[in-house]
């Protein structure tokens, strides 16, 4: 009897044993095709973006000290393909490591704002004139803000990254009918955006809230492409979305760093993003100069304050 059962209790191990190797070899498998997959499909979308970031941009960050929020002007650009244009997107990605928080700041265009070596002008001008180094300056001149990277990213090359993210569109709920002046045209209610409808979204201006409520969307669409990267349905998509915003967004971090630093802001923080515009309600007036036409005369101080009460929120 006692040998019997020995038999038994050896042939259920090795049954246990067939099992576990099986299941092994099975968890091996898979992650040996993911990884495949996921190394392909970054390739597939850098190849699609078909071009090499400009790496000789002038551009000299703040160092960023112990414990303090990174700060990262992110640029949105409509340049047609002219070597020169205007920065149409400006905010500031601050991230408090610590805290796991983001937090979003956006600048309205049409700040006059004191431009170090020309002329006063729209806040806009300055990336227009020399590039993403003076709108830095500007920026942290007039707002005393620490700026440690950017990234820049043409209103093309958005279209492109946010069909390879979601092929199926973006839900946004749109607020109103829009066409004029976005190159699409949307109807009010839940839409699927694809890129090109959703640039369009982000841009419309033509209504009484004019730049104001177009700053908002831009706002909303940062949230909602976060909510698409958190998407377990868009997971496959990821690698090949990584690969492509390699070759389409310009950033001074390295090759190395780009891709983790633009999922770890996407996806650190509160799954509803804070956002501040600047200038603040009651800040401003609106004024009008030859040499730059419609602005914004804001109070440096009171914007200042505002924007040092929210970071420290």
């Amino acid at each position: 009897m006692e040998e019997e059962r020995q038999l038994r209790t050896g042939r259920k191990r090795k049954r246990r044993l067939r099992v576990g190797r099986v299941f092994t070899l099975f968890l091996v498998l898979v992650i040996l095709i993911s990884g495949i997959y996921a190394v392909t499909q970054y390739s597939s979308g850098y190849k699609l973006a078909n071009k090499e970031v400009d790496l000789t941009i002038d551009f000299e960050g703040d160092k960023l000290q112990a414990e303090e929020r990174e700060n990262i002007l992110v640029l949105g650009v409509d340049s047609r393909g002219q070597k020169q244009a205007r920065s149409d997107t400006m905010m500031l990605v601050s991230w408090d490591k610590q805290d796991n928080d983001v937090k979003i700041i956006s600048f309205m265009r049409d700040i006059y704002a004191d431009i170090p070596g020309y002329q006063s002008y729209k806040l806009n001008t300055a990336y227009y004139l020399d590039g993403v180094q003076l709108l830095k300056d500007t920026i942290q001149q007039m707002f005393d803000l620490p700026i440690h990277h950017y990234a820049l990213i043409d209103f093309s090359s958005f279209e492109s990254l946010v069909d390879i993210l979601a092929p199926n569109g973006i839900p946004v709920n749109v607020e109103k009918d829009m066409s004029e002046k976005i190159g699409v045209t949307l109807t009010q209610g839940q839409q699927n955006l694809s890129g090109k409808e959703l640039l369009g979204y982000a841009r419309f201006r033509a209504d009484e809230n004019g730049d104001f409520g177009r700053v908002e969307r831009q706002q909303k669409v940062m949230e909602a492409l976060k909510d698409e990267i958190l998407s377990i349905g868009n997971l496959s998509n990821t690698p090949k979305f990584l690969g492509a915003a390699e070759g389409y967004i310009e950033t001074d971090y390295s090759r190395t760093d780009k891709g983790k630093r633009i999922i770890d802001a996407l996806i650190s923080g509160k799954l509803e993003i804070e956002k501040l515009t600047i200038p603040v309600e009651g800040t401003y007036t609106f004024s009008s100069y030859k040499h730059a036409g419609s602005v914004l005369e804001i109070n440096t101080d009171k914007n200042k304050e505002a924007i040092d009460n929210f970071l420290e929120k």
